[in-house]
């Protein structure tokens, strides 16, 4: 399962641990992900997006249609 916003795009980002030794070993940052399932009005469906913190804070803020029409403009998700 690819760890990647399905409205944002966020993905992983690569960084190092750093130790009191100042030695540093990679390490990855992970966005906070989570499976929603949203119900669009227009479509009378249900959708299940994969998105981050921030993506559900858009959405609540624009709504479902408004922030699936923006992602879909950037090419970030696929609407059939």
């Amino acid at each position: 399962m690819a760890k990647v916003c399905d409205i944002t795009g966020k993905r992983p980002r690569v960084g190092n641990n750093v130790s009191h030794a100042n030695n540093k070993t990679k390490r990855r940052f992970y966005p906070n992900l989570h499976k929603k399932t949203f119900y669009v009005p227009e479509e009378d469906a249900w959708i299940t997006l994969k998105v981050c913190s921030k993506a559900l804070k858009t959405i609540n803020k624009k709504g479902i249609t408004a922030v699936l029409k923006d992602a879909q403009d950037k090419g970030m998700i696929v609407i059939k």
